[in-house]
């Protein structure tokens, strides 16, 4: 804990994303930060190009590892599925299939899940047998796709064990694991536990509260205590329908949305200015130093961390809300991150309008070669890099492997029967999830943290 502050507000297992997106964000930020110090240097000794922040690479090892275990060194065929109306917005899909296609002996394609078919009781696409699949979505999304297109090909080659990450994750990737963690502390690392905000499944119901105070009715109690409390759905994605307290000044509104749509979490908030960064900005004609939220999503797999995805906006900071990335950047100088970042930010703020106009422009551009897209379509870019230490990456490192193991020990206690009034899930897709176990199987795991590295507003 000492080496950063803060807590992961989430865990997903079941189809993570960010990992090309960093990849791209650090070769613009880096260009970006080149000519931002031919301008104005910042004395500030700056890596862009530490293996963490480049996360693709590690899930693609991941994925290639994943066929040959099951094919040696035979040639094969992997399939990136997703939904037909993102196949031509969601840039890190694309790419991702790109990239398996230049390792020798790997094929790579992007298709929609009815795309794929059965021929000879192989799993195929366009009649070649396909050896792994990266689903871009998560088990209700298929069984909801499932009743419209027959996916047999997609739930056969998932009771074959060829889907990353395995479905047998989705128990545990709802939200109120959270709650899980706390009640059962002394059963996970310390460090997960400490990290892990007071959270509880959200309907009417007598519990405890953040101090181990007595609730007698939830409901009116998060209304009451509306300014420090999230309400987040279990299984939402992309930041659709979190309501923040304090931000959302509405708390009827939230509540009412959150019993109308059911299955919700409550969440104590993570005080803003832990997570919260200054980072200049153009505003019309003016340079502003502004205030964002920052996350930090640390993307985990079966032998440790593999690298990080830098976020930052308004809350939340979900790219799919409107939320932009980050460069993430090592620092090398013989400073504190706050010293460093406040150098930064000074020498940013002393350039010219007119000279930081023409590498805002330059960013724009080299974000449009890039393709750089997501579901609401260019992504923002922040002008300056999010500074980390390696001695931070080494602790972020532990916090991983204690996290890798601890969603493991959530699976057995799911499979023990343990987890039963905590996991709402349909019977017809928990049967799905049961067709592939995970087991600490090839995956990839992404928790979001809102960690201070020391730049935090004092």
């Amino acid at each position: 804990m000492k080496d950063f502050l803060g807590y992961h507000s989430e865990w997903n297992l079941g189809s993570p994303g960010g990992w090309d997106y960093q990849r791209i964000t650090q070769i613009i930020g880096k260009a970006v930060w080149k000519k931002l110090n031919n301008i104005k240097p910042a004395g500030v000794n700056l890596d862009f190009d530490h293996p963490t922040l480049f996360p693709v690479y590690g899930f693609i090892e991941i994925l290639v590892e994943a066929h040959r275990a099951r094919e040696g060194s035979n040639p094969g065929l992997i399939a990136v599925i997703a939904e037909e109306e993102t196949l031509e917005d969601v840039t890190e899909n694309i790419n991702l299939a790109k990239h398996l296609n230049k390792i020798e002996g790997i094929s790579g394609i992007l298709a929609a899940p009815h795309e794929l078919e059965l021929s000879k009781g192989n799993v195929c696409y366009r009649g070649r047998p396909i050896s792994i699949i990266f689903m871009d979505f998560n088990t209700d999304v298929l069984l909801a796709q499932h009743r419209i297109h027959n996916l047999a090909p997609l739930l056969q080659a998932v009771r074959e064990g060829r889907v990353i990450n395995p479905r047998g994750t989705e128990p545990i990737n709802v939200k109120s694991m959270f709650e899980v963690v706390g009640q059962y502390e002394n059963r996970f690392h310390s460090e997960t536990v400490q990290r892990t905000p007071w959270t509880r499944q959200f309907y009417p119901r007598a519990t405890e509260g953040p101090k181990n105070e007595k609730i007698d009715n939830l409901i009116e109690w998060t209304l009451s205590k509306w300014d420090n409390l999230v309400l987040k759905p279990e299984r939402g994605y992309s930041g659709y329908g979190v309501r923040v307290g304090g931000v959302n000044k509405d708390p009827e509104e939230a509540v009412k949305r959150a019993m109308r749509d059911e299955a919700y979490i409550v969440q104590e908030k993570i005080p803003l200015p832990l997570w919260a960064e200054d980072i200049p900005v153009l505003e019309s004609d003016n340079i502003c130093l502004n205030r964002f939220q920052t996350d930090f999503r640390c993307l985990i797999g079966p032998k440790g961390l593999i690298g990080f995805l830098g976020r930052y906006g308004d809350v939340p900071t979900n790219v799919g809300s409107g939320g932009g990335v980050q460069p993430l950047a090592i620092l090398n100088s013989d400073m504190s991150v706050r010293d460093a970042v406040k150098r930064v930010n000074e020498a940013i703020m002393s350039i010219g309008y007119d000279d930081l106009a023409e590498v805002m422009e330059m960013q724009g551009k080299m974000a449009m070669e890039h393709d750089f897209t997501y579901l609401l379509g260019p992504i923002k870019i922040a002008m300056r890099p999010r500074i980390i230490t390696l001695n931070q990456i080494e602790s972020l490192k532990k916090y991983g492997e204690n996290l890798w193991s601890d969603c493991l020990l959530l699976e057995r206690m799911w499979l023990d029967g343990e987890l039963n009034d905590i996991v709402n899930i349909e019977e017809e897709e928990l049967e799905i999830t049961r067709f592939q176990p995970w087991g600490g199987s090839p995956a990839i795991i992404a928790s979001d943290g809102l960690f201070s590295f020391g730049a935090n507003p004092e």
